[in-house]
């Protein structure tokens, strides 16, 4: 399938993180763009991913077109594994059950810790307030492997959250052991519309592995507050295939609702 041009940062981070994703493993899907993702995925490379949602529905055949605002519809529900509630679902990932789980943030710093709550002033009395967390800090902080996705602006990878929603690293090695967190469990991947971040194994520092086709890791880190670790050997990200873009505008989201 030969890659287009002609397609948005969001296409784009969607294709990219939908790739991520394995089959035959579950995922813990947050809201919006990481549903479309889970989407993709199952649609194109992983037809046996398993979808779990907090409010409980476990392995759904997950309905198209996709639905905004619907995280506990029919469409994230019909022929469910298991429909339990929200505590049950976090048990699974508590208890090991869940190989990824997959977010969206505002703010994400060197360590992988996530924003989705506020930006500026206090949280009493914040500058600007989004949705924040939902089940994003138990995703975070349980699941094996955190996916975090979010569009490539210099503003958002910081030196200091403006408030921390979900953890990453903390604040370096076996920090996540010390809070009472899970071992083994962490941020994995940060997919953006420009690049593709991992961590490292000793640091736990922010990793570049991957530059989207026609850029360089250094217009990739530019503006960033903090200067991530870059990989050996830096990959290169495609941009989005004619399939791709066609099962997500022609079959996951004709409305346009999420990829604009």
């Amino acid at each position: 399938m030969d890659n287009v041009a002609g397609f948005t940062d969001t296409e784009l981070m969607i294709c990219a993180a939908a790739r991520v994703l394995e089959d035959r493993k579950t995922v813990f899907v947050g809201w919006g763009i990481p549903q479309v993702v889970a989407l993709l995925a199952e649609k194109l490379y992983a037809p046996n991913l398993v979808q779990v949602f907090e409010f409980g529905a476990i392995g759904p055949q997950s309905l198209t077109p996709f639905v905004r605002g619907t995280m506990g519809g029919p469409s994230n529900i019909y022929r469910s594994l298991q429909w339990t509630n929200m505590n049950w679902a976090f048990s699974y990932a508590a208890t090991g059950y869940l190989d990824y789980g997959m977010i969206g943030a505002i703010q994400v710093d060197a360590y992988g810790n996530v924003n989705s709550t506020l930006l500026g002033g206090t949280y009493d009395r914040p500058g600007r307030r989004f949705p924040g967390s939902g089940g994003g800090n138990e995703v975070a902080s349980l699941c094996w492997k955190t996916i975090v996705v979010l569009k490539h602006e210099p503003r958002r990878f910081v030196q200091r959250l403006d408030f921390m929603t979900s953890p990453g690293y903390l604040t370096g090695p076996r920090a996540r052991e010390r809070a009472g967190l899970p071992r083994g469990t962490g941020p994995y991947r940060v997919v953006t519309s420009q690049a593709v971040f991992g961590f490292d194994e000793e640091t736990k520092q922010m990793l570049l592995l991957g530059v989207l086709r026609g850029l360089t890791k250094d217009q990739v880190i530019r503006g960033m507050s903090f200067e991530p670790m870059v990989a050996e050997k830096v990959e290169i990200v495609e941009p989005p295939t004619q399939e791709e873009l066609r099962v997500l505008r022609e079959e996951i989201d004709p409305a346009r609702t999420i990829i604009g």
